[in-house]
């Protein structure tokens, strides 16, 4: 696989997925479902594998892709899901099952589901396009029951109920799988757990959070580029109609011409939506901040100098508007982390990095002060025994 298959935004993989099932051939998709010790990926990272041993996304930094081509195809050809756990650690491995003892020194153990892809798997792709949160339910270890490795379902926490493309819906733990299912979509997250005697793999494929970037400034392009390739979906606004849009901002989901005075109306500004605006003229970047303050945004991310922002105040305060602690405390200006960097991309990573922070709801530190592994745990209650390991 080249390196930019390797690098793709996760919302590429879930795109591919879903052209790979309107084609010709069984393409087959790794996803990792569990770990122990350190990984590179945590669990719900996806790779989907075709035919001609060319893939699209990662599970690790590089050291298995190609060993999942060649167990790829055995799995194409037995038309059967395959659990496989890779040590990636140094020295022996004593685990008993299907083990492949790799040793690179990642000090990890992951476990890969490698499945041919099917028709079940279309309820996910639609969902996540259509931007709903769901979570896919996958039978690893059906015990003593009816289930089988392989077999799905779904839960769509808007509807709050477990679906499944073909069978009988009583075959699952629906209302045990309820809640854990429901907190893991609205996460994006994944985690395995057992609910009597059945071992399912969880995983949540939150819709991506929205950046919504004001302005049709040249300096918009790098943010657009670097914010798409960080799974947001992304919105350019242009307040002038002079510039065609899509045609320079060709990495932008959507593009939208309006005014200042509309942005409330012609957007839908929700809990999920992040914004930075850097239209570079005073009065649009006024108007346009105090709707999305007033729309209670949770990220506004505004260009320019602190000064700045202290001249809108009173500009505010002179048409009797005022901001509470809570309302400024989304306001992020000027934009950006301090990484020391002046040149465009470098001033685009700052921006999509101080976004990316806060819609994953981590304060900016170097990870090296960090205790404990990189990816937060989940453990999911399911009223059930502990998930496997």
């Amino acid at each position: 696989m080249t390196g930019s298959n390797w690098s793709v935004p996760e919302t590429e993989v879930v795109q591919r997925i879903g052209d790979r099932l309107d084609a010709d051939g069984t393409d087959v998709l790794a996803t990792v479902v569990n770990i122990e010790g350190n990984a590179y990926r945590r669990p719900g990272a996806k790779m989907l594998l075709d035919a001609g041993g060319s893939g699209v996304g990662s599970i690790t930094a590089g050291c298995l892709e190609d060993e999942l081509v060649r167990v790829a195809d055995e799995v194409r050809n037995a038309g059967e899901p395959r659990l496989v756990t890779y040590d990636l650690m140094e020295g022996d491995d004593e685990s008993e099952g299907e083990v492949w003892g790799l040793g690179v020194g990642c000090n990890g153990v992951i476990e890969v589901l490698l499945e041919p892809l099917t028709e079940t798997y279309r309820p996910a792709v639609e969902a996540f396009t259509a931007g709903r949160d769901v979570a896919v339910v996958t039978v690893l270890d059906g015990g003593d029951g009816s289930l089988s490795r392989g077999d799905r379902a779904y839960h769509d926490p808007g509807r709050g109920s477990v679906s499944v493309p073909e069978g009988d819906a009583s075959e699952w733990p629906a209302e045990r799988l309820g809640e854990p299912a429901r907190e893991l979509a609205e996460r994006g997250r994944a985690d395995v757990v057992t609910i009597a005697g059945t071992t399912l793999f969880v995983d949540g494929l939150a819709a991506p959070p929205e950046l919504v970037v004001f302005g049709t400034g040249h300096d918009v392009g790098p943010v657009t580029e670097l914010a798409a390739t960080n799974d947001f979906r992304v919105t350019v606004v242009g307040f002038r109609g002079a510039v065609d849009l899509a045609e320079r901002f060709p990495a932008a989901d959507r593009t939208l011409t309006t005014s200042p005075a509309s942005v409330a109306d012609d957007l839908d500004l929700g809990g999920d939506t992040h914004a930075v605006v850097m239209t570079h003229n005073f009065i649009d970047d006024r108007l346009t901040v105090e709707a999305l303050l007033d729309a209670s945004v949770p990220y506004v991310g505004l260009m320019g100098p602190r000064e700045r922002f202290e001249e809108m105040q009173e500009a505010f305060a002179e048409e009797g508007r005022t901001f509470t602690d809570a309302e400024l405390s989304a306001l992020y200006t000027p934009v950006g982390l301090d990484l020391g960097g002046g040149s465009p991309y470098q001033i685009a990573h700052s921006i999509v990095a101080e976004a990316l922070a806060v819609s994953n709801e981590r304060t900016p530190r170097h990870l090296k002060t960090r205790e404990g592994p990189i990816h937060d745990r989940i453990d999911v209650d399911a009223d059930a025994e502990p998930p496997t390991q």
